[in-house]
């Protein structure tokens, strides 16, 4: 019996998913997913767009390469016994900038460095909602670590969210525009596309059973005291404290994994 893929394939359009970590939407695909090893799922939207079987490629979508860099993914799917290494090009995210009206500007207003999306990323358990975590492979062996670290100590860490992709912020952005605020409104609670360290796969939104996810409250935990402590033991540093450089409020909850050894 074949081992179950534990990574995340990821190009500009399209990600490829371990099948057995997806529900299907319909009993036709449930019938396919359970068959296959990976299922073709495009970023934008999420939708399902193919399932990779032993006797080949099925489309779960009609006309699913329409649209997308599908060439990208199936490369990925040919080399898919070996996580991919390296990161994918901002081109597509720099088009999407600009049709935005923001440009490297902003990046030297606030700071902040424009992120590139990793080529892979490692499966590092289940977050609070038992949604599957990706995290970069260092940073996912990383939290394991540290999470059974806590855990030893009487401390019980919670995974809030681990990577996002630009497409999850660049839709964060079209859904707001599109219920009539500017982006100068938006600007000022989201981080523009591109530039969360969450796109990096080494950012970890943490919190702890009973308590809110993203609070400022979260500072008062025993968690919060036992990361303060410990977590750079593990590479992990608080990005975002009091008064820090980037004007970005102060997040307790959010960590980066800095230490990149692995």
């Amino acid at each position: 019996m074949r081992a179950r893929p534990r990574s995340l394939l990821n190009t500009a359009d399209i990600e490829l998913w371990p099948a057995w970590l997806l529900r299907a939407r319909g009993s036709a695909d449930a019938r396919t997913i359970a068959r296959a090893d990976w299922v073709l799922r495009r970023k934008r939207d999420g939708r399902y767009l193919a399932a990779s079987l032993p006797q080949g490629l099925l489309p779960l979508l009609p006309r699913w390469m329409r649209g997308v860099d599908s060439d990208a993914a199936l490369d990925a799917l040919a080399g898919a016994d070996g996580p991919a290494k390296g990161e994918l090009p901002l081109d597509k995210l720099l088009h999407r900038l600009h049709a935005l009206g923001l440009d490297e500007g902003y990046g030297e207003r606030t700071g902040l460095d424009l992120v590139s999306e990793p080529a892979s990323l490692a499966l590092a358990g289940f977050d609070r909602y038992r949604r599957p975590l990706w995290l970069a492979a260092g940073a996912a062996r990383a939290w394991n670590s540290m999470h059974r670290a806590a855990h030893r100590d009487g401390v019980v860490l919670d995974a809030i969210s681990g990577y996002r992709s630009h497409d999850y912020q660049l839709g964060i952005f079209e859904r707001k525009l599109a219920r009539g605020q500017t982006v100068e409104q938006i600007l000022t609670v989201n981080a523009a596309p591109g530039y969360s360290e969450h796109h990096s796969g080494n950012a970890l939104d943490i919190g702890t059973p009973g308590e809110p996810p993203a609070e400022e409250s979260f500072e008062k935990t025993d968690a919060f005291a036992w990361l303060t402590n410990n977590a750079g033991i593990f590479g992990f540093r608080m990005s975002y404290p009091r008064d820090n450089p980037h004007g970005i409020v102060y997040e307790p909850w959010h960590w980066y994994f800095v230490d990149h050894r692995g």
